[in-house]
């Protein structure tokens, strides 16, 4: 390591990790194909991680194809930890479903259960945090920056608005993991807002 600038490392290409990701949704499947998970949570699982998979797989080709595997480390970083974190997700929510459905665990088990999916989400926002403290490129820094903060005015206003609208009994409850959800699409939105901006979508 020289200076501020992190050194590569070698390890598992993005590719193992977008396998890996593969591999948990191909658990969800095979849980749906058996009943024991229902079709519809199935989908809502698998929802989420495949709209990461393709930014993921595309970041990995457009390195390989210009040459540049030294390059561009912090995306590669984040790439790896978002997949890790996705797919532990995906197999932490499908087992607590199942144990919910095919069995009564105890109390305890249940809050372990439950406890693991949420621990995952915080997982993948401790990596877009890495991804903005170790990105060496200040262009690419605020398009990320601007993008988490899209994201936050997006939550952060729909569960406002929402929050009232519930009081008034205008609207369902809402379970509370629905604004990670929220946060998640205004990732999106302000990858679009980027593109319109800079002709980028940024790197998250």
């Amino acid at each position: 390591m020289t200076g501020n600038v992190i050194e590569p490392r070698p390890g598992k290409g993005p590719f193992f990790y977008g396998g890996l990701m593969f591999a948990a949704i191909g658990v969800i499947v095979a849980l749906a194909a058996t009943d024991a998970i229902n079709t519809p949570t199935a989908l809502v699982l698998m929802a989420a991680p495949l709209a990461l998979v393709i930014p993921m797989m595309k970041a990995a080709a457009k390195r390989v194809n210009l040459g540049c595997a030294g390059k561009g480390e912090a995306q590669s970083r984040y790439i790896r930890r978002v997949a890790l974190f996705t797919s532990l997700y995906l197999i932490s929510l499908a087992i607590m479903t199942l144990a919910e459905k095919q069995y009564d665990p105890a109390e305890a088990v249940r809050v372990i259960l439950a406890t693991l999916p949420g621990l995952a989400i915080i997982g993948v926002f401790w990596a877009i945090g890495r991804l903005i403290v170790e990105e060496q490129d200040e262009f690419m820094r605020m398009l990320i920056i601007r993008q988490s903060l899209v994201a936050t005015g997006f939550a952060l206003s729909a569960a406002s608005v929402w929050g009232f609208l519930e009081n008034a009994n205008i609207v369902i409850h809402l379970d509370a993991y629905w604004w990670a959800v929220a946060w998640f699409f205004g990732l999106f939105l302000g990858a679009v807002w980027n593109r319109i901006e800079y002709g980028t979508w940024g790197a998250v």
